[in-house]
């Protein structure tokens, strides 16, 4: 590595801009590998610049999502993001392939005598119908990606609970043991942050940004049959989409 050499007539943004750079060169390269750390007076002293300048550089990547900070931990190269395509009804496991491991943690499968309202509503029945809840943590070599909530009816969703819910899809088990394969679903994304809870079970930040996707899933016929909420990690999933526009 060469310390760039700046005179000092030249403007700090300039020399943000120019480190900047030379580190973006460096993560892609994988010189600097993910989750390495980014120490503001090493760098100062390897290109000459003056910490204002280093920092301003290190926002610039913040804002690229190359590298992120967090209280007590620093400013550290983060991971490259996966992509989620939301063009396709695919579970993450299907997403994910070759990415890496996929398992899930089960942190609740049982019967629900009433659904809560909402969920009810979009599974079209009443609440009182009841039905099954199945809350799962998704993680990839370990680290977690996702909180899944999903509500299913009750004829649906409870051959589901004596299933292997840990290493298989529920998108997989739900066409095995419903004999048919699942037809469309509708999804709507929002932005959102974590809240305490759910930043200790995806280990970011309270207050980091997730993605929030509610998902309708139905059977070819129209019948819906999973009224999911998926909480994502911004930082890890990037959501993709191929659209054409109408003729």
């Amino acid at each position: 590595m060469t310390a760039a050499r700046w005179t000092s007539a030249d403007p700090r943004r300039d020399r943000a801009r120019a480190i900047a750079d030379l580190l973006r060169e460096r993560i892609s390269s994988g010189e600097l590998p993910a989750d390495a750390r980014l120490d503001e007076d090493e760098l100062g002293t390897a290109y000459n610049a003056s910490r204002n300048s280093v920092r301003e550089a290190l926002d610039l990547l913040v804002a690229d999502g190359l590298v992120s900070r967090r209280r007590g931990v620093g400013t550290r190269v983060s991971a490259p993001k996966l992509g989620h395509g939301l063009d396709r009804l695919a579970g993450l496991a299907e997403t994910l392939t070759g990415q890496g491991e996929v398992r899930n943690e089960v942190l609740e499968a049982r019967r629900l005598r009433r659904l809560p309202k909402e969920a009810a509503a979009r599974l079209d029945q009443k609440a009182t119908a009841g039905g099954v809840r199945i809350r799962r943590l998704r993680l990839l070599d370990g680290e977690p990606l996702s909180l899944d909530i999903s509500y299913f009816p009750t004829d649906v969703g409870a051959p589901l609970l004596g299933a292997d819910l840990s290493g298989t899809d529920v998108f997989q088990l739900l066409e095995e043991s419903l004999g048919t394969r699942l037809g469309s679903a509708q999804l709507v994304v929002h932005a959102d942050v974590a809240d305490a809870d759910l930043a200790a079970l995806l280990q970011v930040a309270t207050g980091d940004p997730v993605f929030r996707i509610d998902r309708l899933t139905r059977l070819p016929d129209g019948r819906p049959v999973d009224a999911e909420q998926l909480h994502v990690r911004a930082d890890r999933i990037a959501l993709e989409a191929t659209i054409e526009r109408d003729r």
